[in-house]
């Protein structure tokens, strides 16, 4: 088993052993973002300019697929957390298209639906401000896009319906682009397909795709909060990058949300921004890259049942994480 995970800072993706550290890299294009991987090994990268295809069993770059929104609307291609390009990624369970958010500098963002037999884009749609996370319903109907700085999730249906916006904004939508208190990345509930968004170690807002009806519910890690994974039971587990307000806010964390709500905060040292989590359930593992400044060049080792820890050297601003297989291939269809 290995990991691969997306390099920020330096236009690589790379391989890396959970006992050893890093075992190689492949350049895929400038700052990649989110990851998606399927069964047949092949791993979806989103850069600035293009989804990098890298066939994991060969670790080679196999092909890049141009974005159809126009270059002039997506700017300089550039590093940095507001450059354009791909964000958030992820693949239909049937591994027949790829869906990537593509942030649009000023602007909405765009979904763009990739063939993943042909490589190219077919459907465009659009969606909310800076589509950080992408994910996929559990039968491939809808996309999610979660816009973080228009504090919604916008439902797109697969079959070329209309696009639907759910705002999702538990603390209000004040402050607006300035605000800290907007929906990073989203997690789609196996048990049901609700919608499950994270704020601030404080309240998880569960969105019903459907109706657009959302709830909320009480968290515990009193800490800024980024990536999101469900494991196979259903357990939630969620990044505490931090605190906002270092005289009332905790620090960097990993919570882990059992089903019936009970929550296991296990504190990380520095900041984090994803995670992925073993099949077993056993291990996360949350990367160091972060979006804004305080990244490290690695990721921490988490061990589930005892809550130790241990950091492991892993790439250049490692942000998107994902689980291989013993021969490359990935674990589950899209993102976090």
């Amino acid at each position: 088993m290995s990991l691969l995970v997306t390099d920020f800072a330096a236009d690589t993706v790379t391989f890396v052993d959970p006992g050893r550290g890093p075992t190689g890299s492949v350049v895929v294009g400038t700052a990649p973002y989110g990851l998606a991987v399927g069964k047949d090994g092949r791993a979806w990268v989103a850069t600035a300019d293009a989804v990098a295809v890298v066939d994991t069993h060969t670790r080679r770059l196999t092909a890049r697929v141009p974005y159809a929104t126009p270059e002039d609307r997506l700017g300089p291609v550039t590093h940095g957390e507001y450059r354009g390009g791909g964000m958030g990624i992820a693949l239909s369970p049937d591994g027949r298209h790829v869906h990537v958010g593509v942030n649009v500098p000023g602007g909405p963002g765009v979904l763009e639906t990739i063939d993943t037999r042909t490589r190219k884009v077919i459907r465009t749609a659009p969606v909310g401000r800076r589509p950080m996370d992408v994910d996929v319903s559990r039968d491939g109907r809808e996309v999610y896009a979660t816009g973080h700085d228009s504090f919604d999730v916008t439902v797109v249906p697969t079959d070329g319906g209309r696009p639907r916006r759910v705002e999702v904004a538990p603390y209000g939508t004040e402050g607006g682009l300035g605000s800290w208190l907007k929906p990073h990345h989203t997690v789609v509930r196996p048990s049901d397909g609700r919608l499950l968004l994270p704020f601030e170690g404080e309240r998880l807002a569960v969105a019903d795709p459907r109706s657009g009806r959302v709830t909320t519910e009480r968290m515990t890690a009193n800490t800024h909060q980024h990536g999101a994974e469900a494991g196979a039971d259903g357990t939630l587990f969620v990044v505490g990058t931090g605190a906002v307000d270092p005289a009332s806010d905790a620090g960097p964390s990993l919570t882990v949300r059992r089903r019936n709500g009970d929550e296991q905060v296990i504190p990380l040292q520095g900041a984090h921004e994803d995670v992925a989590v073993s099949r077993d359930g056993r291990t996360a593992y949350v990367t160091g890259g972060f979006t804004r400044d305080g990244h490290w060049n690695g990721l921490t080792v988490v061990d589930v049942a005892t809550g130790t820890t241990r950091r492991l050297s892993a790439g250049r601003r490692p942000l998107d994480v994902a689980v291989l297989g013993p021969h490359g291939s990935g674990g589950a269809a899209g993102s976090g």
